[in-house]
């Protein structure tokens, strides 16, 4: 029982990783109607500056300047890049994406090299021993860093002039620009709040237990994505809850492997693929997406 509570708690944890990365697949989603398939690349662009920084400027100052070199980075796409495709269909704009992301790994995983890079976060390999469980301090950060995130970002989206703008240009884009809501200001604080957000899920995922900052650490935007997917793309709270599901699903595949092996290896990297799958064959708009209909 002990072995489920801490598989479950660091499940938990990894999970509130993943919805912060989700949310930035969401927050994009909404203002721009475009799945954003290069927040891989600023995932890996905020954790490169985060850790080339932190012994010079020290852990938090290098942090922030990675969270803001990323949410730059994000700016820059949408203001040089996106906002170029306006008006052009969103799978195009999709694909768009994808270029940009390959450009940006590209030049990011030259950089990096063979190199595993630490952020010099200041939990270590410390554990907290609760009885019979133990728990990295690494994945209480990141549960605490991740709910304090979401519930800002939640509230700014439900109170303030931008998430307002944000809400009215998801609900209809013509009839907010009519109103008054400049678009291109939205998206371009979509992709910048995004790109922030991907910048403290790559420090948690690159912190104890794993070993660094590495090139295949973009890899993981790719696991949230199921998170987003399964949630809903046009969902908040689908990306709260998406990323928890998807946490927890991995990390007890990835915990009670030895009694899978039937199912061969590496359940713990496909299982949240089959729990979107499987979700999505029921609810083909995710758990909390949008159900669009049309007159026939």
């Amino acid at each position: 029982m002990s072995t489920f509570a801490e598989i479950l708690l660091n499940g938990v944890s990894l999970g509130s990783v993943y919805a912060l990365i989700a949310l930035g697949f969401v927050v994009i989603f909404r203002a721009t109607e475009v799945v954003n398939f290069a927040h891989a690349s600023l995932l890996l662009a905020g954790g490169y500056v985060t850790a080339t920084l932190h012994d010079d400027l020290g852990f938090w100052p290098a942090l922030l300047v990675g969270i803001a070199g990323a949410a730059v980075v994000g700016a820059a796409v949408e203001f040089l890049v996106m906002r170029r495709y306006r008006g052009a269909d969103h799978s195009v704009l999709a694909i768009v994406t994808i270029g940009v992301d390959i450009l940006l790994t590209t030049e990011l995983t030259r950089r990096i090299g063979t190199d595993v890079l630490a952020l010099g976060d200041p939990w270590g390999d410390a554990v907290l021993a609760l009885g019979p469980i133990s728990l990295a301090h690494t994945r209480i950060a990141a549960f605490v860093a991740a709910a304090l995130l979401i519930t800002t970002f939640l509230l700014a989206f439900r109170y303030t002039s931008w998430g307002v703008a944000m809400r009215a240009a998801a609900e209809s884009a013509e009839t907010a620009a009519l109103m008054g809501v400049r678009l291109g200001r939205v998206s371009l604080g979509a992709w910048a709040v995004a790109g922030g957000l991907a910048a403290v899920a790559a420090l948690f995922l690159t912190v104890f237990p794993t070993p660094g900052l590495e090139r295949a650490t973009s890899l993981a935007a790719l696991k949230a994505f199921p998170a987003a997917i399964l949630g809903g793309l046009d969902s908040t709270t689908g990306a709260l809850v998406g990323g928890l599901l998807v946490g927890v699903t991995e990390s007890l595949a990835t915990g009670y492997q030895s009694d899978l092996t039937f199912l061969g290896r590496g359940l713990g990297d496909l299982a949240p693929y089959l729990v979107m799958v499987a979700i999505l064959l029921i609810r083909p708009a995710g758990l909390f997406g949008t159900k669009e209909l049309a007159r026939v």
